[in-house]
């Protein structure tokens, strides 16, 4: 018994020896200064005295879960409320022990002051209550004005088409009815009229592409990556049919995600390394890839001029050129929205080139399997 007594006075946590009516029998100078008090004064105390009002069903079953039998020891957090107001959190552990009969004689039980710990998460709970409400409010505010952005382009795109489709057919139409009259010079500036106007219908068209690629809806599903680039590679191919091309398609790609999307990124990607390959007696594009776990790894490579990599940084911004409309050059948003796709699909896109030497756009997916 002296050596318990001792390890109770000299222990940082607070101890206690709890008769089987709830009262102290003998405790420890750590708890007295827990509860403001001193040992002398805590003897024959209560321990539902300084119980919060709140916990006071929790007490009475945890007296009665040991008293019971249905547990020789217990530790559960609950709170004591001292006389000038103050609320502690506290852990409390406690064991009943039993005589030789299996009689109970008291509880020893031990106080741990977490009042600091519970603050702190407290504390913390609201700030992430305060922050997610911030959130919240700063995203309703977002889509808001992203809806109104994209009212904004479509209005604009549709009403600049009307004028647009008018300069093109009245030029047409001024080419059928007194093209021959033209000298060489104004034949010529008919042309840039109809070529100006074809130019900014695909910008217009792009930039549309590109909006919906952005807010549209977004379907997870098995896609055959295969399929989907042999289509692209077929449409370039009977868009310019007398040119001599080969694709070649690696089979078996399947990845997850939108279909429609995935066939927008291919289309881009394909037509991007068609146009730049117009130096080339032959157009050659090989689309392969590998699986990496839940990782669908695929490069798009051509043979057609490249880029300098010195600007590789500038590939996926919009209306950023690397060439002139002479070598294949459009209206820069082609490689922007891939690669909007590929980060709305979680994945990554690069590039690599030389120049002369062609080009390789790497995409990265996540992977999936065909039923």
């Amino acid at each position: 018994m002296d050596r318990f007594q001792r390890v109770m006075e000299s222990s940082g946590v607070g101890m206690a020896i709890v008769d089987l009516d709830g009262r102290i029998a003998q405790a420890n100078p750590a708890l007295a200064a827990m509860l403001g008090t001193t040992p002398e004064e805590l003897a024959g105390r209560g321990v539902r005295e300084f119980t919060h009002p709140d916990d006071l069903d929790l007490t009475e079953r945890l007296f009665a879960d040991l008293l019971e039998g249905r547990c020789s020891s217990l530790g559960a957090e609950k709170r004591y409320l001292l006389p000038d107001g103050r609320v502690v959190d506290i852990r409390l552990d406690t064991t009943l022990l039993r005589d030789a009969g299996g009689q109970p004689l008291y509880f020893l039980s031990q106080v741990t002051d977490v009042s600091e710990q519970r603050h702190a998460e407290r504390e913390l709970q609201a700030m992430n209550a305060n922050l997610e409400a911030h959130v919240a409010a700063r995203t309703r505010d977002l889509e808001i004005v992203c809806e109104d952005l994209r009212r904004f382009a479509y209005g604009v795109s549709h009403d600049l088409r009307a004028p647009l489709r008018s300069i093109a057919g009245f030029a047409k139409l001024l080419d059928d009815h007194a093209g021959d009259g033209l000298d060489e010079q104004g034949r010529d500036h008919l042309r840039r009229i109809r070529e100006a106007a074809a130019q900014m219908e695909g910008l217009i068209g792009s930039l549309q592409e590109l909006s919906q690629v952005m807010r549209g809806e977004f379907r997870s599903e098995p896609v055959d990556i295969s399929l989907l680039a042999d289509w692209a590679g077929a449409e370039l191919q009977d868009a310019e049919p007398h040119r001599a091309a080969t694709i070649e398609v690696q089979q078996g790609l399947v990845a997850r995600g939108d279909e429609r999307a995935l066939k927008q990124l291919f289309t881009a990607l394909l037509h991007n390394a068609w146009k730049f390959s117009r130096e080339r007696e032959r157009v050659r594009i090989e689309v392969g890839g590998t699986r990496d776990g839940d990782v669908l790894r695929i490069e798009v490579r051509d043979h057609g001029i490249g880029y300098d990599p010195r600007y590789a940084d500038k590939l996926f911004q919009p209306f950023q050129r690397l060439h002139g409309a002479a070598e294949g050059a459009g209206n820069g948003l082609g490689l922007a929205i891939a690669q909007r796709i590929v980060e709305r699909h979680g994945g990554r896109i690069s590039a690599r080139s030389e120049p002369g030497a062609g080009a390789t756009i790497a995409i990265e997916l996540p992977a999936g399997d065909l039923d």
